[in-house]
């Protein structure tokens, strides 16, 4: 009750920031709608506690992470009138540590007297002038999102980054810059740099999404105010005949290597290889797949100021009636293995998130296996370290006495990992290795992490709050060295 009351008292001081400053009639609407929607949504037994989501309504895609003046901020795709998607804006939180978050007012909405629509996804960077910098994609009235789009930019006003004020030299990018050459589903700005020079990339394709010939698109800033562009070409272009499109590109380096992450209306894919500053052209050495379950989207990433690499997906699937829909993975922290593939990690920080714990080692499993007693709640973390010895495979099942919540189950046969109905092969797991697995549930989502190379994404019933995990081994003896388990706090 209290995390609700906290939420409706800091949603109740939008409207004033409005009528102080002025704002559009969108913002005043927007904050009354969460507001009337946030108590119903938070008391929902789904909601997850300790994922980021917003006080109640429609989510999609994270946008524009930054570290600036000693917090983390997060904004997100928030369609405030409903839990089904709509016009979008972009909510905000932010924290100090990545383990405590707050909600903040919306950040940025459409400008319906410019007859702005909607505000999709984008990047947030700083200027050359030191300045923190939206860049979005603009949807204008009576226009298709497939055959035009601008992008535009806004910039900050107050350290707090609660107050945004739009370029008045919006669109600060239109198709014009691409001269003979026609790019459709042109959207989702991200700014990097390469030495002292600032590009942008989006994503697109160059035949109305009929497959084979989607594209990331390079632009260069011209000013340090980054409201001049010039386009420098087609950087990458998916290697597949059937990728149909290219949404939310980030591209960044991570070591002496370059990554690309994007969302071709599937699985969402990342490329390793070499970036040339000259040409502007990217050249892929290695791909793979970013997650493996099937509620994860549209992923952004930042870089805080130790070097770190850190990245929100999209968790999608939510069921829809509940006043909210969607939430934002985990932080995931991301690093290079030695044979030049992306390893994911949950960040760090989310160890302060673990209350007491239960723990069990070196515990033979055969056929029968072992059932032990997990903390009594339905948020929870589960660590295990496993080696497979002689079986052939080894299993766990997590259930509880939720009639309506199927089990959930893992299956390792030495290669192949199996989550729920997901199967992905893990890389680099030898029979003299071990599996270690992070397992999270939170109410309705599950996140499962395996030897740093595979992630696993998925909606679930939410278990009651007496899970029991189910532990054993098949054709043969294998051991669980380690099994611990912690019931996690909430971020609010």
């Amino acid at each position: 009750m209290r995390r609700i009351l906290c939420l409706v008292f800091a949603l109740c001081l939008w409207p004033m920031i409005t009528l102080a400053d002025g704002a559009n009639d969108n913002f005043a609407r927007a904050t009354a709608a969460i507001e009337a929607a946030t108590a119903r949504a938070q008391a929902d037994p789904y909601h997850p506690i300790y994922h980021v989501a917003a006080p109640a309504q429609w989510i999609n895609d994270p946008n524009g992470p930054i570290f600036w003046k000693g917090y983390y901020h997060l904004f997100y795709q928030l369609h405030p009138f409903s839990d089904r998607s709509g016009p979008k804006y972009w909510g905000h939180v932010r924290s100090r540590d990545l383990v405590k978050w707050e909600h903040l007012p919306i950040a940025i909405w459409p400008s319906s007297e410019l007859k702005e629509t909607e505000i999709w996804s984008g990047c947030c960077t700083v200027s050359g002038l030191g300045v923190p910098t939206i860049f979005y994609t603009s949807m204008t009235e009576g226009k298709s999102a497939g055959d035009h789009a601008e992008q535009w930019s806004a910039t900050s006003t107050d350290d707090d980054l609660v107050h945004w004020q739009k370029s008045p030299l919006n669109p600060v990018m239109t198709e014009a810059l691409h001269g003979d050459r026609k790019i459709y589903d042109w959207r989702d700005p991200f700014v990097f740099h390469d030495g002292q020079k600032t590009f942008l990339v989006t994503g697109g394709n160059l035949n109305r999404a009929a497959g084979g010939q989607a594209t990331v698109n390079i632009y260069e800033a011209q000013n340090p105010e980054l409201t001049q562009w010039t386009y420098r070409g087609i950087m990458f272009q998916h290697p597949d005949h059937d990728a149909r499109t290219v949404e939310c590109p980030n591209f960044f380096k991570l070591g002496d290597k370059y990554v690309l992450i994007m969302s071709p209306y599937g699985a969402v894919q990342y490329f390793i290889g070499d970036f040339d500053a000259a040409t502007c052209r990217f050249e892929a050495h290695t791909r793979g797949q970013l997650d493996y379950g099937p509620n994860f989207y549209a992923p952004n990433t930042m870089q805080v100021p130790d070097g770190r690499r850190l990245l929100w997906g999209w968790v999608t699937g939510t069921p829809e009636g509940h006043g909210w829909n969607g939430c934002l993975t985990l932080p995931r922290q991301l690093s290079l293995s030695p044979d030049g593939y992306l390893r994911q990690v949950p960040a760090p920080q989310l160890d302060k998130l673990r209350g007491p714990g239960v723990s069990w080692r070196n515990i033979v499993l055969a056929a029968h296996g072992q059932s032990l007693s997990l903390p009594k709640t339905n948020t929870l973390e589960i660590l295990t370290r496993i080696d497979l010895k002689a079986a052939k495979a080894v299993g766990l099942t997590i259930t509880s006495s939720a009639k309506d919540a199927p089990p959930i189950t893992l299956h390792f046969d030495g290669s192949e990992l199996a989550v729920i109905d997901a199967k992905a092969q893990l890389r680099r797991v030898k029979k003299s290795e071990e599996l270690t697995l992070r397992i999270y549930l939170d109410r309705s989502v599950l996140e499962v992490f395996a030897n740093e190379t595979l992630c696993f994404t998925k909606t679930i019933v939410p278990l009651a709050a007496d899970p029991t995990l189910a532990i054993n081994s098949e054709d043969g003896e294998a051991k669980a060295i380690l099994i611990e388990a912690w019931p996690m706090k909430t971020i609010w």
